[in-house]
């Protein structure tokens, strides 16, 4: 049987970060969710991290979610927080909590079909790409509000928040000015009162750079390697 405490030591010294940027920013710990991200990780290793309170897990691919869901059972909250196909929106509509890379109006509009006919309402976040890396998928910044204009009309759509995946850095300092960015943005649209649209959600931070992300008002970290080491693309 392998040891894997040192999952639960991990998740004990980034709560203990969370805790301490929280408290150099002014904030109650209690608004920021540490995401499990799950990715490649197989069950065994995941229900430690439940064990340890983490039932919010976070992955970027609709086919993990469909293996893990019946063996993870109904006491975890599944978040899609990678690319998603429209032609895969079907089928995780009705298993997770919420959608956090909303990106393309065609996305969109696939999942307000698919929640209309589950006859639910989706939660969705608007990925932008703050930092401008053609690498990653997301709205411009400056474009964010006329896209958020246009979901807000989607009645079984409801948009939650933002998005962003700032860019691999050694320093997490460095993508202090991107997370700064995403919080103002989030203000700056909430100001305009758009019907239908109150954001409460900042997913942002990842494993090199979530303590920076909280001091600046992440509600959402997405913490992988953090807290189960290094993934093994392998399997």
């Amino acid at each position: 049987m392998e040891d894997y405490g040192y999952i639960s030591e991990n998740i004990e010294n980034i709560r203990k970060n969370i805790d301490a940027a929280c408290k150099r920013s002014g904030r109650d710990p209690k608004d920021v969710l540490l995401l499990a991200v799950s990715k490649t990780v197989d069950v065994d290793r995941i229900k430690v991290a439940v064990d340890c309170g983490l039932n919010s897990l976070g992955e970027n691919r609709v086919q993990e979610i469909m293996e893990k869901y019946e063996p993870m059972g109904e006491n975890v909250k599944w978040h899609l927080i990678g690319h998603l196909q429209t032609n895969k929106v079907k089928y995780i509509i009705d298993k997770v909590e919420l959608i956090h890379s909303v990106e393309s109006i065609k996305l969109a509009e696939e999942i307000n079909k698919q929640a209309k006919k589950h006859n639910l309402v989706m939660d969705v976040l608007v990925e932008v790409n703050m930092a401008d890396e053609e690498s990653k998928f997301g709205v411009k910044p400056e474009e964010t509000e006329g896209f958020i204009r246009e979901l807000a009309l989607m009645d079984n759509i409801r948009v939650r928040g933002l998005m962003t995946v700032a860019p691999n850095v050694e320093n997490g300092e460095e993508n202090r000015v991107y997370f700064r960015n995403m919080k103002q943005l989030l203000v700056d649209i909430n100001a305009k009162n758009i019907n239908n649209i109150n954001m409460d959600i900042l997913s942002m931070g990842m494993t090199g750079d979530y303590e920076t992300a909280v001091e600046e008002g992440a509600t959402i970290v997405r913490v992988g390697t953090g807290i189960f080491g290094k993934r093994d693309y392998t399997k």
